[in-house]
């Protein structure tokens, strides 16, 4: 099972992602990926066993990825200040991969029926649906 996380800014949520599903599910094949290198060595110290940054990195991941975790922002383009170009939002949501998309007020988008909780309960939950995936 390859679970690619997508970042970008400080890579916050990415290396929060990364720790938690390392430690859920170790045997999995994580690949950090960062829209600049703050962001991927976030999430190579949070535990993932391979990184890389840039646009190229995540088009290039999202093509044999089996599940795909970051921030609601990954599938926007012009999200998170500019670092999501249309190319990236592009190769995530048109990946085969299964998405697993964490809420993000801050990337302008209401998303119905998601209600306001910390963003730790929403690592939690992503993670949570990330080991269904792993399991079916």
């Amino acid at each position: 099972m390859k679970i690619t996380v997508i970042d970008g800014q400080g890579g916050g949520i990415g290396r929060s992602i990364v720790e938690r599903l390392k430690a859920e599910i170790p045997s999995a094949a994580i690949i950090a990926v960062g829209t600049n290198s703050l962001a991927t060595a976030a999430m190579l110290k949070a535990g993932a066993d391979a990184g890389a940054t840039g646009e190229n990195a995540v088009l290039y991941n999202c093509l044999d990825a089996d599940v795909i975790a970051g921030p609601i922002g990954i599938i926007l383009a012009n999200a998170m200040l500019g670092e999501i170009s249309p190319a990236i939002a592009g190769a995530v949501s048109g990946s085969k991969a299964e998405k697993v998309l964490v809420p993000v007020s801050a990337c302008h988008v209401c998303v119905a029926g998601v209600e306001d909780r910390p963003m730790s309960k929403y690592i939690e939950l992503a993670v949570a649906a990330v080991k269904r995936l792993c399991q079916a």
